[in-house]
C-alpha cells in the first residue's frame, strides 16, 4: 500500500510494507523539483535514516524500473539507449 500527498513544495509518497512478517518500516519519499529524500525509521539506531538523491539520480531510478539487468548511461534526451 502507498499514499500520496501534495504539499506546497513537494510530493510525499509513503510506502507501507504489507508483506509477510517481519514487516519493514514505512519508507517516506519526499519528491522535490531538485531531487528526492527517502526516509525510513531505523529501529536499532532509534532515528530516521535519510538518503538524498539528485534529480538526475531520481530520473535514473525511474528509468531503471522498466529495464532489464545491465549497466546504462542516460542519454541527453533522458531516455536510455536501446539495445
Amino acid at each position: 500500500m502507498f499514499t500520496i500527498e501534495h504539499t506546497f513544495d513537494a510530493t510525499v509518497v509513503t510506502l507501507v510494507d504489507e508483506g509477510a512478517a517481519p514487516l519493514g518500516e514505512d519508507v517516506v519519499v519526499h519528491l522535490f523539483e531538485e531531487g528526492a529524500v527517502l526516509k525510513q525509521w531505523d529501529v536499532r539506531r532509534r532515528e530516521a535514516v535519510s538518503v538524498v538523491l539528485s534529480d538526475a539520480q531520481v530520473r535514473d531510478l525511474f528509468a531503471a524500473l522498466d529495464l532489464p539487468e545491465g549497466a546504462y548511461r542516460r542519454q541527453p534526451t533522458g531516455l536510455p539507449p536501446k539495445g
